[in-house]
């Protein structure tokens, strides 16, 4: 991905219930990148987003929590 190293967290909004994401915002300025992994196995896949895709995911998850 790239030789600095995301800084990983987790929403406020998770409320440590286990079914969380985390993601790397520190990248989107310098790489053009935010980093996705699931909370539960940090070591596993990462999902890379352009800071554009991970907003489009945001606006659907707030519209599919109606």
């Amino acid at each position: 991905m790239t030789t600095e190293s995301p800084r990983w967290f987790k929403s406020s909004y998770s409320s440590n219930g286990g079914q969380c994401i985390e993601i790397a915002t520190n990248l989107a300025t310098t790489h053009g990148v935010i980093p996705v992994r699931d909370s539960k196995n940090p070591h596993g896949p990462t999902l890379t987003l352009t800071p554009a895709a991970w907003a489009d995911l945001v606006e659907f998850a707030r519209h599919a929590a109606i």
